[in-house]
């Protein structure tokens, strides 16, 4: 890459300020507003049914070009983009009744009602409103890596500096906090089987888990070397990316399960040490050196990679305290579908408390008349970094919920192992499951495509006509392989 223009390229995504909350709440909201046009269309007239070539085109617009507009041509008015794909939703909802064809839940009563719940339906099952959430994610994430490299996506959507929020800080977050929802699931079957690996074993399986990601670290690092490829260093360092940041969770989080003994909650364990982190940032010198700092050595070359995991991991332990309370099913349930409807009415009112603590408790650390005073720095990873992650992405889960639980009420309603699976299958979209399923794959897959594009095409030279045409390609590319992928029955696990 010539001299010239990787520096005009570094000097694109450096030194950048982003933009308001309300701006990125407005541009993310797109995505439950998509999910919720989907589901009318599904439950009110069967649309995605037959999934043919008809089913996919709009399920690829509504779930994918939809997010790809919000961050490019509809960055300026965000509000217009869910008014459109909200107001045919509630015209509909409010207008059509559902679809005969729709599959109602089993009536069941008495002893064989009791005994399918106990023995049939598994205690952790498919949420489809979590796949709508991290399938969401994933395709906001795949989007925004490609499309920060065009003059089409607003520089106020890109990684900031040092202080601030933009799309692309909430979205890194973001990541981790789904990775951690996930990373419950295996706490809960050891729950459930009644049973407790030892340090050792827990602490193996999780070093064999971070082993390709750690590779795949590896692998960046030595490409964008070799490549010369333009990067922006006080991202994560010279030498650190993403990639150790995620390899190096699971061993970490392996460790603190130990503490969950003393501490029995992840949430109180995550802010305890995103308090503790913080306390260290603003009691002794290390936020001038992350910030300031020259970069003489191993350490201080790669400074705000190795110190910014203590505030993803404080995010990743957040996000598995979530998913400890939306992934099981109650173990409560009784025979009753008015008890079912108990328990999501609990699960919705304890969404959204955590949404409003973790809420409170960000504005404690930003008020300058009553609290700490602190401002948000992706950065560091710092406390009100932590914070907002967690209180964003509690918000998202409340609306895919809600949403869910509105539209298809029959998922949480079941009361038998086939009428569920086909009321999860009814409610699912294609294309956000075959994200969800391979996310890391498909994440690498996007990564690929974005420096093949970055070393073929001038992306800052481009206009607005190319730059779109491009985008929907790569959209068009990441998304039919992985829908391929779950067509096949194919998870590739990293």
């Amino acid at each position: 890459m010539a001299q010239s223009y990787k520096a005009l390229k570094e000097d694109f995504v450096s030194n950048l300020t982003g933009g308001g909350v309300s701006e990125i709440y407005l541009v993310t909201a797109v995505a439950p507003a998509a999910v919720l046009l989907w589901s009318v269309l599904q439950s009110r007239q069967a649309f995605f049914l037959g999934y043919g070539g008809q089913a996919f085109a709009v399920d690829f617009l509504l779930n994918v070009v939809a997010i790809l507009l919000a961050t490019t041509l509809y960055s300026e008015a965000p509000s217009v983009l869910n008014v459109l794909l909200l107001t045919p939703a509630v015209v509909l909802y409010a207008f059509q009744s559902a679809k005969s064809s729709q599959v109602r839940a089993v009536k069941l009563n008495g002893k064989r009602a009791e005994k399918l719940v106990t023995k049939n339906l598994n205690l952790l099952p498919v949420r489809p409103f979590i796949t709508a959430y991290r399938g969401s994610m994933m395709i906001i994430t795949c989007i925004a890596i490609i499309a920060v490299d065009f003059r089409v996506f607003p520089r106020r959507f890109a990684k900031v500096e040092n202080w601030g929020t933009s799309l692309m800080d909430i979205g890194v977050g973001s990541f981790v906090f789904s990775a951690g929802v996930i990373a419950a699931r295996p706490i809960l079957q050891e729950q459930c089987a009644s049973k407790s690996l030892g340090f050792v074993t827990r602490l193996h399986g999780s070093a064999k888990h971070s082993l390709p990601l750690f590779v795949l670290g590896v692998i960046r690092l030595y490409s964008v070397k070799g490549l010369d490829y333009a990067e922006h260093v006080s991202e994560y360092g010279v030498h650190w990316n993403f990639f150790f940041t995620l390899a190096l969770l699971p061993p970490f989080v392996a460790g603190f399960q130990s503490f969950f003994k003393l501490i029995p909650s992840y949430a109180v364990l995550a802010l305890l040490l995103g308090s503790a982190y913080q306390a260290l940032l603003e009691l002794t010198s290390l936020k001038g050196y992350i910030l300031t700092a020259p970069r003489t050595d191993l350490l201080s070359k790669n400074r705000e990679g190795i110190f910014s995991f203590f505030g993803y991991l404080a995010i990743f332990l957040a996000g598995q305290a979530t998913g400890l309370y939306v992934l099981p099913r109650s173990l409560r349930m009784t025979n009753s579908s008015s008890n079912s409807a108990m328990e999501r009415q609990r699960l919705l009112v304890r969404l959204a408390s955590w949404s409003l603590v973790w809420s409170c408790l960000l504005a404690f650390t930003l008020s300058y008349n009553y609290g700490l005073a602190l401002r948000v720095s992706r950065r560091l990873a710092n406390l009100p970094y932590v914070l907002w992650v967690c209180a964003f992405n509690c918000a998202h889960i409340l609306a895919f919920c809600l949403i869910e639980t509105i539209v298809f009420p029959n998922v949480h309603r079941a009361m038998d192992v086939a009428t569920e699976k086909r009321e999860v299958d009814l409610a699912t979209s294609h294309v956000l499951q075959s994200y969800n399923r391979n996310g890391l794959a498909i994440f690498l897959l996007a990564n690929l495509m974005t420096g093949l594009i970055n070393l073929t095409v001038k992306t800052i030279d481009v206009d607005t006509g190319t730059a779109m045409a491009i985008l929907l390609g790569h959209a068009v590319m990441v998304t039919t392989v992985a829908i391929a992928l779950d067509v096949n029955g194919i998870s590739v696990k990293l």
